[in-house]
């Protein structure tokens, strides 16, 4: 079979398997979210953190429980950090230091898993077990809790209430996460991947040198990094390493794994709101933005661009031979796609146009089908900016899912599209003008490419890198935090400062100039709009950038 064949034979059984399980486990994950019942081990949990369970709560209340939550979570995973010398299963590994610990602390807790560090040589098994992993599962919790918020705040009326953010994070852990991540593990424990506390074995190589090869628990890691769009790698090269990633068919559950919540939530958004042709638009437009950027990345890498490339057949460089090209670029499309950061090859040896695509991907929002939870309701706030404009286009008030879209929502969904964009390009700017670009391994505008990617990553609690950008500084450490904690809370605020202002509103009946919203039509726009909004913000950073580059 060829190289080509076989690559895109990948790409269709991916779209089949995800078809496929959109129904089924869209409609399991619409059952946890709105059942009644409460199992006797959470029970136990809202007891010891001193919840009631039937309480429902304001859109400000779920605000604030959102971020008390998260403001403890990066203090004990920071102390967590630099305690880690103390720590047993430490590997005799220090602690880590003041800056690095905050942008490690900040990273995991806002789903970014950016990683400045290599984590075989700098975090041991407990800080890897008990601090990484676990905010690996409540960070991409909360995410899918925010989405279900705003779904409720479409579909209830006449309401303050939103829901139970302690409720919400308790059961999308234990009943979806938890379960289907121990499954996982054991498909990649069987298949090779490592799972032990060893401290590591020395080997001698076949030329002689001694290499010590870390085990750890790698395999439990790498299900939920995947399955929770986190990213986080187990060791510096990540999933291009075969203790995380052993074969090709691993790699497609892995590529399954970071795809399958994201995509099935559209299912439970059409449910809550009683209209299932609502999912499947929402549906439709990710999916055609996806299969784009898959496509276009294949494509740029398979043209393979350059004297060396066009030598060999194929843009190789970086990327693993048990792979290939067409997997490798399925993989970093769809990582940058839903803000999983995960990576199976060095995204800053790509050919200067398919580096760009992740970039793009990451710019538009990741919304197609973006993180778990932050995906949806990223693509629901796009809906409202859409069904806004064909407002103006037909001189009335618009209207989506029998809600008004006035002057407040609008504002709401704005300054959310705004503060992605305000964070990448002053971050761009400040590094550009201190000098810290200068730790970029290239100048002209493959380094600039590199900047752009750092900020683009962290502002959309990504998590990848161009690899070619030295950030184990002060400067970028703070700098990237604080874009990471931004681009995560900020949104995240305005998404249930929208969803308040909907619950409240009672439904208005559809007339003869209500904009259809479940139609091709307003897929079509849906998809414009996404697009237009991106190219008219990020443009002229491209064009500096990777566009230059690849023109050149």
């Amino acid at each position: 079979m060829s190289g080509d064949l076989a690559g895109w034979l990948f790409v269709v059984s991916l779209v089949a398997a995800l078809t496929v399980t959109y129904r089924f486990f869209g409609d399991y994950l619409f059952r946890v979210v709105t059942g009644d019942r409460h199992s006797r081990v959470e029970r136990g949990v809202y007891r010891l953190v001193g919840v009631d369970p039937h309480a429902e709560q304001s859109w400000a209340v779920y605000a604030r429980s959102v971020l008390a939550f998260s403001a403890v979570s990066i203090l004990l995973l920071y102390g967590f950090l630099r305690l880690q010398n103390l720590l047993p299963l430490s590997l005799g590994l220090p602690g880590v230091m003041t800056h690095g610990a905050w942008n490690t602390a900040v990273s995991f807790v806002t789903n970014t898993n950016w990683q400045w560090y290599s984590g075989e040589s700098t975090m041991g098994h407990l800080v890897q077990m008990a601090g990484l992993s676990v905010q690996n599962f409540v960070s991409a919790a909360v995410g899918i809790a925010i989405a279900i918020a705003l779904v409720r705040g479409f579909a209830r009326r006449g309401t303050d209430k939103l829901g139970n953010f302690w409720v919400d994070l308790t059961r999308i852990v234990l009943r979806v996460l938890l379960p289907v991540s121990v499954i996982a593990a054991i498909v990649l424990i069987a298949a090779g991947a490592v799972q032990n506390l060893s401290a590591g074995t020395d080997v001698t190589t076949l030329g002689g040198a001694v290499q010590h090869i870390t085990g750890g628990p790698v395999a439990s890691q790498e299900a939920i990094k995947d399955l929770g769009t986190n990213g986080g790698g187990f060791y510096n090269v990540n999933s291009a390493h075969p203790f995380e990633n052993p074969t090709a068919w691993t790699n497609w559950l892995e590529i399954f794994l970071l795809l399958v919540i994201p995509f099935s939530l559209p299912r439970v958004f059409g449910r809550m709101v009683g209209q299932n042709r609502q999912g499947y638009a929402i549906l439709a437009a990710m999916a055609i933005i996806a299969v784009t950027a898959v496509a276009l990345t294949i494509g740029f890498e398979a043209a393979h661009q350059g004297t060396v490339p066009q030598a060999v057949g194929a843009a190789l460089e970086g990327k693993e031979t048990r792979f290939g090209v067409p997997n490798s670029a399925t993989f970093a499309a769809a990582t940058t796609l839903t803000s999983t950061g995960s990576v199976n090859s060095f995204h800053d040896s790509y050919t200067a146009l398919g580096g760009m695509i992740p970039i793009i991907n990451m710019l538009l929002g990741e919304v197609a089908p973006g993180g778990v939870g932050a995906g949806l309701y990223g693509m629901l706030v796009l809906a409202v900016v859409t069904v806004f404009v064909a407002g103006l286009m037909v001189g009335r008030t618009p209207e989506y899912l029998g809600k008004k879209i006035s002057a407040r929502e609008i504002k709401f969904a704005s300054l959310y599209f705004l503060t992605t964009p305000a964070l990448v390009l002053i971050g761009v700017a400040a590094a550009m003008a201190t000098g810290n670009w200068r730790t970029a391994l290239n100048t002209g505008p493959h380094g600039f490419s590199e900047v752009v990617y750092a900020f683009a990553s962290a502002s959309n609690n990504n998590g990848s890198a161009f690899a070619g950008l030295t950030v184990n500084t002060p400067w970028w450490n703070t700098a990237l935090g604080i874009a990471m904690l931004l681009g995560r809370f900020l949104p995240i605020l305005l998404v249930l400062g929208l969803a308040g202002s909907l619950a409240r509103q009672q439904p208005v009946p559809a007339s003869a100039g209500t904009l259809p919203t479940h139609r091709p039509l307003f897929v079509g726009m849906l998809v414009g709009v996404t697009v237009v909004l991106v190219a008219l913000t990020f443009l002229p950073v491209l064009a500096l950038g990777p566009l230059a580059e690849g023109l050149s």
